[in-house]
C-alpha cells in the first residue's frame, strides 16, 4: 500500500484520497475536469496525466462518470505492467464492468469489480463494496490494514454490480418520486399531510429530514446519478425485460440537477418547505426562460 492512485477526483475520489492519505497512504490523483484537476492540486496529490498516476501505484481506484468509465480503463493501459490491482467503483453495467476487466487484464493490471453499496460521504473508504473477480480475495488481503469493509462477492465479473444496479432502481427512483410528489404537494400546500400519511404507510422516524435528503441529492448529484441510471436501464435491458421506470429515473434525476445548477447555494438547505420553495422558484426561472 506504499502508494494509491486515484483516477477522477470527485466526490468518491476525493473522500477516498482523504482517507487514504490520513491513513499514511501515498497519494497520486488526475482527473480530466480541470476543476476536479484543480482540487487535486490544492489537497496536494495531483498527477500530471492518468499514466503517470497510475505508474509506481500499488493500486489505482478508477471513480469517474458512468459515461467515462471505459475510457478511464484505457487511459491507462500503459500504466499497468508492474501489475498494479485496478479498483473499479464505478456504477456501470455488469456488460460494462466485464469490458473494462478485459481492458485491464490485456494491460497486465489486476481488475477487481467493486460495487459501493451506500453512500461515500458517510463511511469514506469504510463504505461497504460487494467484490468481483479472481483478485478479489488478494485485493482484500491487501487492504486488511485499513479497515475497509469488503465482501468477496463473486469469482465471476457482473454480478456484485448487478446487485448494486438493481439497488439503484430502488434508491434512485426513491429520489425521483420524493422529488416529484413533495414539489407538487407544495404547490398544493399539502406537503405536511402527505409526508404524514406517507409515515404511515412507510413508517420512518423523520420523513421530513429523509426527503430533505433525498431531494438534495438529486439536486447536487442529479447528472451522475442519471448517468447511472443509464446503466441501470442498460442493465434491464439486459435481463430481457423493458426499463420503463429506470428511464423515467434518468429523466427526473437530470431535470434534478439542472434545477440545482439553477439554485446555486440553495440546493444545500437544511430544512424540506425552503428546499421546495426554492426549487419550485428555480424551476418557474427556467421555464419562463424556454
Amino acid at each position: 500500500m506504499e502508494r494509491f492512485g486515484i483516477i477522477g477526483f470527485g466526490e468518491v475520489g476525493g473522500i477516498f484520497a482523504r482517507d487514504l492519505a490520513a491513513a499514511g497512504v501515498q497519494i497520486a490523483a488526475y482527473d480530466v475536469a480541470p476543476a476536479a484537476q484543480t482540487r487535486a492540486e490544492a489537497a496536494g496529490f495531483a498527477a500530471a496525466s492518468a499514466l503517470a498516476t497510475a505508474r509506481g501505484a500499488a493500486t489505482v481506484v478508477v471513480s469517474v462518470t458512468a459515461g467515462s468509465a471505459l475510457d478511464a480503463m484505457r487511459s491507462l493501459r500503459d500504466g499497468l505492467g508492474h501489475g498494479p490491482f485496478v479498483l473499479d467503483v464505478n456504477s456501470v453495467s455488469p456488460a460494462v464492468k466485464q469490458e473494462a476487466a478485459g481492458i485491464i487484464g490485456a494491460a497486465g493490471g489486476r481488475y477487481v469489480e467493486a460495487a459501493v453499496m451506500a453512500s461515500v460521504p458517510p463511511k469514506g473508504l469504510r463504505s461497504p463494496m460487494l467484490l468481483g473477480g479472481p483478485y478479489a480475495a488478494a485485493f482484500m488481503a491487501t487492504m486488511a490494514p485499513l479497515g475497509m469493509d469488503l465482501t468477496d462477492y463473486a469469482p465471476d465479473i457482473g454480478r456484485a454490480s448487478s446487485v448494486k444496479m438493481c439497488r439503484s432502481v430502488m434508491i434512485k427512483g426513491l429520489e425521483a418520486l420524493t422529488t416529484e410528489c413533495l414539489l407538487t404537494a407544495r404547490h398544493y400546500g399539502v406537503e405536511a399531510d402527505v409526508l404524514r400519511t406517507l409515515g404511515d404507510t412507510l413508517p420512518h422516524p423523520d420523513w421530513p429530514g429523509l426527503a430533505q435528503y433525498v431531494i438534495s441529492r438529486t439536486l447536487i448529484h442529479g447528472k451522475r446519478r442519471a448517468e447511472e441510471m443509464r446503466e441501470v436501464s442498460r442493465t434491464v435491458e439486459e435481463a430481457g425485460l423493458e426499463p420503463l421506470m429506470s428511464r423515467a429515473i434518468v429523466e427526473r434525476q437530470d431535470w434534478a440537477w439542472r434545477q440545482g445548477a439553477a439554485m446555486g447555494e440553495a440546493r444545500n438547505l437544511p430544512t424540506l418547505k425552503p428546499l421546495l420553495d426554492a426549487l419550485a422558484t428555480a424551476h418557474r426561472l427556467l421555464k419562463a426562460a424556454e
